[in-house]
């Protein structure tokens, strides 16, 4: 029966004889709508990144109901053909939906606020404040926490002024300065990849620890795939280690916001930092050695030697004693 049912959806799909696709027949109508406005645009409907389909769907306005109904067609065909669905990415949400999208825009001003008011320099300050700042300003967009657990180092990047995000579903958000919140996400994003430069350069946080005291600039070379691979956001423990192959859980980035949002947000105050001169190895002074040093050293090694050589008769005497017992124990038990 299930066969029989499969045998007849079949029969009903339409191919797509220009790109080779079997399209099911209730999803013929809105699926030939996009692959035409695609061919017209220049733009390939499968794949199909988020930013076309955001973009076909505001040249071809209509009611919520309808816009779901073509989503889910062109959805339904990627995943069909093992392509991710190109309308599950926030771009494409926001079209759908403008009360969430005017709810997360206000958000999105409040975390950016929050975001310039973290420390940047200081220790262990500045660098927490580094890290949620990068994480505010993410979070800003929309993404879930999930997807922003997900990031690596090679996900995020600058075009000139405008930080430029590409997340796992290939959705790339672009982030430019907003003179409201006076919030610079280009800016916010350099501070933490400049500590994620620094350790690359210097692990370990005697030095960082100086650097965030009195930053100096980094040099930056190209990631290597290792650190390409590396996530961008990673939990930092209390004595500011940070762990490059483990990224943070979804339910401490949630925390996080949740308490910058709130106002509950840990407060980490600067601590001291001796200065580089304190802490370096210092150089002894030089130490004048005794004349007769070197003949005292020798005449000890040698009376040493005198006195122990009879150290080894001692030690096998007490082991054949041993073993002499360990026969007579066995001799007494066997005949238990």
């Amino acid at each position: 029966m299930i066969s029989t049912e499969r045998d007849a959806i079949r029969r009903n799909d339409v191919h797509d004889a220009d790109l080779g696709l079997r399209i099911p027949a209730r999803y013929r109508h809105d699926w030939a709508l996009f692959a035409d406005w695609c061919a017209a645009a220049d733009r390939s409907p499968i794949p199909a990144s988020p930013d076309t389909l955001a973009l076909f769907l505001g040249e071809h306005p209509a009611a919520v109901a309808t816009q779901r109904r073509r989503l889910s067609a062109i959805n339904a065909v990627h995943t069909d053909h093992g392509y991710p669905a190109p309308g599950r990415t926030e771009t494409v949400r926001r079209h759908l939906d403008t009360s969430r999208a005017q709810r997360l825009d206000r958000l999105g001003r409040i975390l950016m606020q929050r975001a310039v008011e973290l420390p940047t320099t200081g220790w262990p300050s500045g660098l927490f404040g580094r890290r949620d700042a990068l994480l505010l300003v993410l979070a800003a967009t929309g993404m879930s926490f999930t997807d922003l657990t997900r990031l690596r180092r090679r996900d995020i990047r600058l075009d000139e002024d405008t930080l430029v995000v590409i997340t796992r579903a290939g959705e790339r958000l672009r982030l430019p300065a907003d003179l409201e919140t006076k919030c610079n996400p280009a800016a916010i994003y350099q501070r933490w990849a400049d500590i994620q430069t620094f350790l690359d350069q210097y692990p370990g946080t005697h030095l960082l620890r100086h650097h965030l005291t009195d930053p100096t600039m980094i040099i930056a070379d190209p990631l290597d795939a290792e650190q390409a691979r590396q996530p961008l956001l990673c939990p930092i423990d209390r004595w500011g280690h940070l762990p490059h192959d483990q990224a943070m859980t979804p339910q401490s980035v949630s925390g996080l916001v949740r308490a910058h949002l709130s106002g509950r947000a840990p407060m980490r105050r600067a601590l001291p930092v001796p200065l580089q001169d304190d802490v370096d190895t210092g150089v002894e002074a030089g130490i004048e050695l005794d004349p007769g040093y070197y003949e005292r050293g020798i005449a000890a090694r040698s009376r040493d030697h005198e006195a122990l050589e009879d150290l080894a008769d001692v030690f096998g005497e007490i082991e054949a004693r041993a073993d002499a017992l360990f026969e007579d124990l066995r001799e007494v038990l066997g005949g238990l």
